[in-house]
């Protein structure tokens, strides 16, 4: 059956409308686990004085999340293959948040390490369930925008909520921070618990929606809900183009990103000699961008697969453009103006959001029967950037007491995602592996 007439075959005005229940559930999860990751930020100039952590220290700390969320992929994807989406999660969201409440109680750089590595192996499976309810839930046509919009939370959620966590840490102080923000975890968890099912198990979706579902090619979890791990599976998986075509994209992408959440403010504080109230307000901006180019990537990638019906063209594309536009970093080492740096930095950022579309793809390429373990693998990779970044640009700056080539190494890396997208990466399609 050709593809396009059986994705769009059906009445529109017959069909429930249940999946997007679903992604709601994923979008406000998101916005959640990067608050999470990230409020260790806004609390850390109060932290280091009341627990006598120095500068370089927080930075050990910062980092220690990246260790584990990326050691831990693999075997979250392990876990979501055998168990499912609905206990995945749940067991995430309700573990991290646990941890990210700890953080309140740390009493010293041993026992904050210790909750940062618990952080990060708690929210290991969150964007390979992510990935595998879209797939689930989503025909292939309406993935990259329902991907963009869970997505868009990355971004949405330090913009929109970050005066609100400032004003609730100088009202009650630090540690009530992480306690608050780790209880509206556990509260969710308990939400997601009782509204999230799978399409054969939901009793809001009607026939048609499921129909129209399978015609865009939607999965099935029950067919895969009991793969065994097996580490043959891992290495003919790393043997697909695609897969670590993409993966080496998605590193590159998340470079970029692991610069904005981390060392972007001080860049503007230090490199750029703006006051902290100056860095308060320009700071919003990129992460306004980044918000429209996760959102834009997701539509233009939809619309080029109804115009075309190529999902190289739908896929590939709007995430070489996003690289590009993240290359464009480095043009803000050679401008002066404070808005034509924002306006820079801004257009990386928005680049950078459409990247995102990598999940997407990923969904598209990944085995059936190993799509947990599929976005662990992708995962793992991409999320070496929250390691390797940091540490990277520390170093730069240490040795030459500027952000120059800083930014040349984010241009870079973003070149280099950009050439295995163009090289490597190759059809996008569902590969097989053999038995």
């Amino acid at each position: 059956m050709n593809h396009t007439t059986a994705t769009y075959a059906g009445n529109p005005a017959a069909r429930t409308r249940t999946r997007f229940t679903m992604l709601a559930l994923l979008a406000i999860g998101t916005v959640i686990n990067y608050m999470d990751r990230t409020v260790l930020g806004i609390a850390a100039p109060l932290m280091t004085q009341d627990l006598q952590i120095n500068a370089a220290l927080m930075g050990l700390v910062f980092s220690a999340f990246s260790w584990t969320y990326a050691l831990a992929q693999i075997p979250g994807g392990i876990f979501l293959d055998r168990f499912g989406s609905k206990l995945t999660y749940f067991l995430a969201l309700t573990f991290w948040s646990i941890f990210t409440g700890l953080q309140g109680a740390a009493v010293g750089l041993k026992s904050l390490l210790l909750v940062r590595f618990g952080l990060g192996v708690s929210e290991a499976p969150c964007f390979p369930v992510n990935s595998r309810v879209v797939a689930t839930w989503f025909p292939q046509h309406e993935r990259a925008r329902a991907t963009g919009i869970y997505t868009v939370g990355e971004y949405l959620g330090l913009a929109c909520f970050a005066p609100s966590l400032f004003w609730l840490m100088h009202n009650f102080g630090w540690r009530a921070l992480f306690v608050v923000v780790g209880a509206v975890g556990v509260l969710f968890a308990l939400v997601w618990w009782r509204v999230y099912r799978e399409p054969k198990d939901s009793t809001t979706v009607n026939q048609a929606e499921l129909d129209y579902i399978a015609a865009g090619g939607g999965l099935e979890e029950s067919k895969t809900e009991k793969t065994k791990f097996a580490w043959s599976d891992v290495i003919k998986l790393l043997r697909i183009r695609q897969i670590w075509g993409a993966s080496l994209g998605q590193f590159a992408g998340n470079t970029t990103l692991v610069f904005f959440l981390t060392w972007f403010p001080t860049y503007l504080a230090t490199e750029r000699q703006m006051g902290w109230l100056k860095v308060g307000f320009f700071a919003v901006l990129p992460f306004l961008a980044a918000a429209v180019g996760v959102m834009f990537g997701g539509w233009v990638s939809d619309w080029l697969l109804k115009r075309t019906g190529s999902a190289n063209v739908a896929r590939k594309l709007p995430i070489i453009c996003g690289l590009i536009g993240a290359a464009s970093i480095i043009g803000a080492n050679y401008v002066d103006s404070d808005v034509a740096v924002i306006a820079i930095l801004s257009f990386a950022f928005f680049g950078q959001g459409m990247v995102g579309l990598g999940w997407t793809l990923i969904s598209d390429v990944a085995p059936k029967h190993l799509m947990g373990l599929t976005g662990g693998i992708f995962n793992t990779c991409s999320n070496l950037a929250g390691i390797v970044t940091p540490l990277v640009i520390g170093f730069i700056i240490s040795a030459t007491g500027s952000f120059f080539y800083a930014l040349v190494y984010v241009c870079a890396a973003a070149v280099a995602g950009l050439l295995a997208y163009v090289f490597v990466v190759g059809d996008v399609h569902r590969v097989q592996i053999e038995d």
